[in-house]
């Protein structure tokens, strides 16, 4: 085992910015305006044109308008401090946000599929056609922009209902896109059994991304392992200390609660060292960890370095988690 190595941290582990509560907030919120007035804009073309793949996609916003608002409370709730009620925080608020935002999107493009294969046995006569056109795009466009905006604010918060925000204005956009092309297909051909084809087509493609954010928030909500790569770095945080006093490790647990991570770990320490030597030593491990791991609680508990012995077997089967250091 290595001592006194520093491993360079890996990219995207430790946060990019310092965390903004208001930031996440206006972020969200600017998915809500954008969102109703894209509502306003379809529901009017769809109006006019008589198209269901223009109607399909004000409905598509308004699941989206509907997670936005989810998105914007959970936000401020999960940034608020510990409570009575609460002893570990509200962090998780995030993540039960961002599985009823898929869940959403699922319904919304289950009442799309019902009306397309309506419409589809008997296609509507569709008029005005430039107006859609033009809405459509305008639509792909804006959300396009607002959802990479809340891309990166969700990488720079490492906010799980931004991302859920900002993964329903991409698939929008995309959606978008394919009901442009039907549009323009059914301008240039006149066979308006393509619209609510193109609306169908377009809702499986909603069903893919609500369960896709659905199973990623649920993974969180019954307390997944972190990742390979953050587990690694906590290991790396410990191992590189060097201190002699340090014997192992052992027992290291790792889950992920909204934007925190929620760390634990056993460390064992050599014969005749002092309490508050072994006291200091858990602290300066914590802030190594909190240093390369985002968001990160760390609970060390102190064992006498014979412990390793006494547990060997258990972790010959598994049991327990990790390495000694000096091995």
């Amino acid at each position: 085992m290595r001592r006194g190595s520093f491993p360079v941290p890996r990219t995207g582990v430790v946060a990019p910015d310092a965390h903004n509560p208001g930031r996440k907030t206006r972020a969200a919120g600017l998915s809500i305006i954008s969102n109703s007035a894209l509502i306003v804009l379809k529901i009017g073309a769809g109006v006019l044109t008589g198209s269901i793949a223009l109607i399909t996609e004000a409905i598509h916003s308004a699941v989206d308008l509907v997670a936005s608002v989810v998105a914007f409370f959970s936000v401020r709730k999960a940034d608020q401090p510990a409570d009575a009620d609460h002893l570990y925080g509200h962090a998780k608020v995030e993540n039960l946000a961002a599985a009823l935002e898929g869940v959403l999107i699922v319904l919304g493009a289950a009442v799309i599929i019902f009306e397309s294969v309506r419409r589809l046995a008997d296609p509507p006569e569709l008029e005005s056609l430039g107006v859609g056109i033009a809405v459509i795009a305008l639509s792909m466009v804006v959300n396009l922009g607002v959802s990479t905006y809340l891309y990166r604010q969700a990488h720079a918060h490492d906010s799980p209902a931004l991302e859920g925000d900002a993964a329903h204005l991409r698939t929008d956009a995309l959606t978008s896109g394919g009901v442009l092309i039907g549009l323009v297909l059914v301008e240039a051909t006149g066979f308006n059994a393509l619209d609510p084809a193109v609306a169908l087509v377009v809702a499986c493609a909603i069903i893919f991304s609500g369960v896709r954010i659905v199973s990623r928030s649920s993974r969180v909500l019954v307390d997944e392992a972190l990742p390979p790569d953050e587990l690694d770095q906590i290991r790396d945080a410990i191992e590189s200390n060097g201190a002699p006093e340090i014997h192992g490790f052992h027992k290291l647990r790792a889950r992920r609660a909204g934007s925190r991570r929620y760390i634990d770990l056993h460390v064992q320490f050599r014969r005749g060292t002092t309490l508050e030597r072994a006291h200091a030593l858990s602290h300066e491990l914590s802030e190594s960890i909190r240093g390369r791991v985002r968001g990160a609680d760390v609970l060390v508990h102190l064992e006498p370095e014979d412990t390793a012995l006494r547990e060997a077997p258990d972790r010959e089967r598994g049991a327990s988690a990790d390495s000694g250091l000096g091995r």
